[in-house]
């Protein structure tokens, strides 16, 4: 049986951290978190369950990780026929499984609970499998519906993700955790109301997020990691210089956003 915190190398996750961190400030705008989504879970063993749009989930994950929950491991379990091509994962905490297949679920849930017992987190997509952030109901992978009966003393936490264009060339990457659910008040309930339960809060996490992604609006999101804005290349180069010769401050920003008002006082200009 696998044990990803055997194989766990905190030199490997500064590392990967910080070209995680590069690379998302490369291809995407900013790293946002909604100023009312920050995580509230208690301390001990904890379960994140996100929705599953985009490839730049796991990038996510990693980063969230490190920036909300410093010193705490994070364990992530991953397709097997993927991690095979990936095997420097095993190293920041992924696991393999087998989708699909009862050894896959198996190996899921005895790896989650050996986790779990040691207090580290477990981060997963709770659909399972791609899945559009609209699609409604939010689909729950079985495996996550009965981890509460072996963890009945994690915390549960939902959290959305989202992956819109706003005003500029390079994608937002939103994200937004919801209220904590008790491992053992899931685990008292039948499996279907559980589901239930666990799909009902992250689709409403997920649709709150929506609001603010919808409004466009940088000011209701606290900013974890900020990429760089504008064109880039020659053109903000030319723009760049040109602001400079008429004595004006450059900024590369294609929407530019006025200042709040003066209290007391007319708009500024």
């Amino acid at each position: 049986m696998q044990d990803p915190l055997s194989t766990y190398s905190p030199r490997h996750m500064a590392f990967f951290e910080a070209m995680f961190a590069g690379f998302a400030r490369r291809h995407m705008r900013a790293l946002r978190l909604a100023a009312w989504g920050a995580p509230a879970a208690p301390p001990g063993p904890l379960v994140v369950y996100a929705n599953h749009p985009s490839w730049w989930d796991g990038v996510a994950f990693m980063l969230l990780s490190r920036r909300l929950f410093p010193g705490r491991r994070m364990v992530i379990p991953m397709e097997a026929a993927a991690l095979a091509r990936y095997g420097f994962m095993r190293r920041l905490g992924v696991f393999g499984v087998e989708r699909e297949s009862a050894r896959g679920a198996v190996t899921f849930l005895r790896v989650a609970e050996g986790v779990l017992a040691q207090g580290e987190m477990l981060w997963m997509n709770a659909p399972g499998r791609f899945a559009d952030a609209r699609e409604r109901p939010v689909p729950i992978a079985p495996g996550l519906t009965r981890l509460p009966e072996l963890a009945e003393g994690a915390t549960f936490l939902p959290l959305a993700l989202e992956y819109p264009f706003w005003s500029e060339r390079k994608a937002e990457m939103l994200a937004a955790f919801g209220p904590p659910l008790p491992g053992a008040a899931l685990r008292a309930m039948p499996r279907g109301e559980r589901e239930a339960a666990l799909a009902t809060a992250l689709a409403a996490t997920m649709d709150r997020l929506a609001v603010d992604a919808i409004a466009r609006d940088p000011a209701r999101f606290r900013v974890l990691e900020q990429g760089r804005e504008g064109m880039g290349g020659i053109y903000d180069l030319w723009r760049r210089g040109r602001a400079a010769l008429t004595g004006r401050r450059f900024d590369p920003r294609h929407e530019h956003r006025p200042p709040p008002p003066s209290p007391g006082g007319p708009p500024a200009p």
